[in-house]
């Protein structure tokens, strides 16, 4: 028997049972969409974090207090952990040469209130670098400067979302805020910037860092942010850090160093294994798919039991049988595979436009392996049924009733 000949008959026998033979492959279907799907949505999600990331400022290095563990946490030692300080910022800028901003940042929630509207929102104490290291815009007045740090002046950048909730409609610049229980005169509003990682940029209010540390009474920092001069002078910058704060610190390396590429390579890897879990779920219902085809395909022998006994009797050999089969059950996991990669290449492109929030990206690399695993089940569970139609005797199958 050719192969030709093999594949008519292959198509004849699935074909006369089309509700049996789309039952049988919708296992296959639905596995090999969820696993596309799922695959999209983790690769969705890991560029969506790279672009976030990128808004954020590109050469970033963030020192923040306590010293962070290989294994994760902060190691506290048997003293309290020594807080960064405002001299922190202005000794790295100073000492290193691969540095071009150094910015000291206190951070914290509170009231804000103009006329009768008042609302919570986050407070950002900052030096005039941190426009320029963070990569943010300024749409009319103008941003902190060093005589507003210096003096620890009582000014205010907000964000729009903090304008149109406070201020509504009218011209933010000039006019009065009270944050906690002291006056701020707004003198800029920041251009547009949306959400970032969750976090939304135009809902902050930016003040000098030394009047934040007057409004939270605290003369510690939330962190430094550390703008570095190239992205190949950030291993050299993150050295010189570490060994002037150690000096400054009496010997103590009790503060931790990352970068924005360290903390994109974590979320990126718990990302990796969230995808590939998800992955390896969707993919159990590819094994129920297969399961399925071959329950089909025994009872298919069953049922052409004294078809297979004609064959032999006029000179089919058992690989003839064999590979028949065989091939029914591929095409059976092959036509579902090729639905199933539709449907989840559809479901991909469709879904970001109801749910703007859950970002896609296809990967060819998914379809690919959804294709290879969907073919690989059809040869799995098609050999049994194939051998134990080729292996039956053909005077037994033709008294078969």
């Amino acid at each position: 028997m050719d192969v030709i000949e093999v594949l008519r008959v292959s198509r004849d026998s699935i074909m006369s049972n089309r509700i049996r033979a789309f039952l049988t492959t919708l296992g296959v279907i639905i596995g090999v969409t969820a696993v596309i799907l799922l695959v999209s949505i983790g690769e969705g999600a890991r560029r969506y974090i790279q672009t976030e990331f990128s808004g954020l400022g590109s050469n970033i290095l963030i020192v923040v207090p306590g010293k962070t563990s290989k294994e994760g946490g902060t190691h506290m030692g048997t003293s309290a952990v020594r807080k960064l300080v405002y001299d922190d910022a202005l000794l790295i800028k100073k000492r290193s040469r691969h540095i071009q901003h150094s910015v000291p940042v206190v951070a914290g929630t509170s009231l804000i209130k103009h006329g009768s509207k008042s609302r919570s929102t986050y407070i950002i104490g900052v030096t005039e670098d941190y426009f320029e290291a963070r990569s943010l815009t300024i749409d009319s007045g103008r941003f902190i400067n060093t005589s507003d740090v210096d003096s620890g002046r009582n000014v205010a950048v907000i964000g729009r979302t903090v304008k149109k909730e406070i201020l509504g409609e009218a011209n933010p610049l000039g006019a009065l805020i009270t944050i906690g229980s002291t006056k701020y005169r707004v003198i800029g509003l920041m251009a547009p910037k949306g959400v970032t990682l969750g976090f939304d940029i135009d809902d902050i209010i930016f003040i000098p860092t030394t009047s934040a540390q007057v409004l939270f009474d605290t003369d510690s920092l939330f962190n430094i942010t550390v703008k570095v001069r190239s992205e190949e002078e950030i291993t050299a910058a993150k050295n010189e850090i570490k060994e002037t704060l150690i000096k400054k610190h009496a010997g103590e390396e009790d503060f931790t160093v990352f970068s924005q590429d360290e903390m994109l390579a974590t979320m990126e890897k718990i990302l990796k294994i969230m995808t590939a879990v998800l992955a390896g779920i969707a993919a159990i219902s590819l094994i129920v798919g297969g399961i399925g085809i071959m329950n089909i395909m025994l009872v298919s022998v069953k049922e052409r039991t004294r078809e297979i006994g004609l064959r032999k009797a006029v000179g089919a050999k058992n690989r003839d049988i064999l590979f028949q089969f065989i091939t029914e059950a591929v095409a059976l996991s092959l036509v579902g595979g090729l639905i199933g990669i539709l449907c989840g290449m559809a479901f991909t492109w469709v879904i970001p436009l109801f749910i703007p929030s859950l970002p896609t990206s296809l990967s060819a690399w998914a379809i690919f392996l959804a294709f290879f695993f969907s073919m690989s089940i059809g040869v799995f569970f098609g050999v049994y049924p194939a051998k134990k139609a080729a292996g039956m005797d053909p005077i037994t199958a033709l008294r078969y009733e």
